[in-house]
């Protein structure tokens, strides 16, 4: 059975636990639950301020049940253009408040880059959970043509990952692998 209609099914003596009220959110129409991945966390709740210049402006929000990320608006007060090779910061008139242990990745929208060559610039943008200023999309227009950003148009996409803090050790060997230090194409087309 092809693993995207395989059901989950949770291993003998397993510790992860799914609160009731997170599965019956994660039910589609028929009442069928998806194939589940145990690492996943419950999302957690995004606390949003919103700034006077995105009055009247949607929250981030999934255009689709299977939408992995939610779209963010332009808060723009008059028309932005951006001309090819040139960067902008568009603001989305939002501050969030990410929960520790969470970030928040600032994605582009494949719609806007394969017809305008619109994109983000550092794909993705890390949003922190301690950061408190506005949330911006910072985009390149990598296309031939200028690209106008109007009020209200859905410019990037946010994604709410969990992001542990690493431990960092010093040591003076590492296991080995076939690949060892192979890198930039090394594995083939």
């Amino acid at each position: 059975m092809p693993a995207a209609t395989r059901a989950f099914r949770f291993p003998k003596r397993s510790k992860f636990r799914i609160g009731a009220t997170a599965l019956k959110r994660r039910r589609n129409p028929q009442g069928e639950l998806p194939v589940y991945d145990p690492a996943m966390r419950d999302a957690p709740v995004i606390r949003v301020q919103r700034l006077p210049h995105s009055e009247g402006l949607e929250l981030p929000s999934y255009a689709s049940s299977g939408a992995a990320g939610a779209d963010l608006r332009a808060a723009v007060e008059v028309d932005l253009e951006i001309a090819p090779g040139d960067r902008a910061a568009v603001p989305t008139g939002l501050i969030l408040e990410i929960p520790a242990g969470w970030e928040g990745q600032v994605r582009p929208r494949s719609g806007l880059a394969i017809r305008h060559g619109l994109t983000v610039v550092n794909a993705p943008g890390t949003i922190d959970s301690d950061y408190r200023g506005e949330l911006k999309a910072l985009l390149v227009n990598l296309g031939s043509e200028v690209v106008t950003i109007h009020r209200g148009d859905r410019i990037a996409q946010l994604l709410v990952t969990p992001a542990p803090q690493a431990e960092f050790i010093e040591t003076d060997a590492l296991e080995t692998t076939d690949r060892g230090d192979g890198g930039f194409g090394s594995t083939g087309r």
